[in-house]
């Protein structure tokens, strides 16, 4: 077993010990969709041209719940250090811990989506639209987060800092989001550039995310 496998297991374990991965991100994932109706009143027409956008926001929302927590627990316990007088590159342990936290929050979201569909009155094809742009895109939203909860390593109550930061960046990828999606629920634009540059962004993610992660945690506590 791979040092980096057991950092994976390591916060997977964490993050279903503390509860705080799936299942309060798929509560309050639920929370958003469900009180979004009620806002806007019992138009199935609306709510149904209105759903991807809906569930996008709600995933976004999610997404955050735990990104203050992700190198902070490490930072807390010492474990950080540790990871620092490792052999392994920061970069990669930055990316290994992307990649948990993904699995402990973004697939249970990614999975929860179909079921929360249909309580937005979203036809068969929309579902399956949604389904694959969030399965895309929130790898992108929780890489963009690490370098959010690497700047705030340090900082006390740095949790609305990590959201201040990250909002701003997670825009793009909320419209090409909501852009593909909605292209299968209207089909009045192609659904295959605004999901292009979607996973475009996502690999981009994927390679600076750890970097700037790892430049910012060094900065950190040096």
């Amino acid at each position: 077993m791979t040092a980096l496998t057991s950092i994976v297991l390591r916060d997977l374990r964490l993050a279903v010990r503390v509860g705080g991965g799936a299942f309060v991100g798929v509560l309050f994932f639920l929370t958003v969709v469900v009180v979004m109706p009620f806002a806007i009143g019992p138009d199935l027409n609306l709510l149904r041209r209105i759903g991807p956008a809906i569930l996008w926001v709600g995933a976004l929302l999610a997404s955050l719940l735990a990104l203050d927590r992700l190198f902070a627990q490490d930072q807390e316990d010492g474990t950080l250090d540790l990871l620092l007088m490792a052999h392994t590159p920061l970069e990669l342990v930055a990316a290994t811990k992307g990649l948990a936290h993904w699995i402990a929050t973004g697939v249970p979201l990614v999975l929860a989506a179909p079921v929360l569909s249909l309580l937005l009155n979203l036809e068969p094809a929309a579902i399956g639209a949604v389904v694959l742009t969030l399965l895309v895109g929130t790898p992108a939203l929780t890489f963009i987060g690490l370098v959010g909860a690497a700047l705030a390593v340090t900082l006390r109550r740095g949790g609305l800092l990590v959201a201040v930061l990250i909002l701003p960046l997670s825009i793009p990828i909320l419209v090409f989001g909501i852009s593909a999606s909605n292209a299968a629920v209207t089909g009045g634009v192609p659904f295959g550039a605004p999901f292009t540059i979607l996973c475009a962004l996502s690999l981009g993610s994927l390679v600076l995310g750890p970097v700037a992660a790892g430049a910012a945690i060094r900065a950190g506590l040096d």
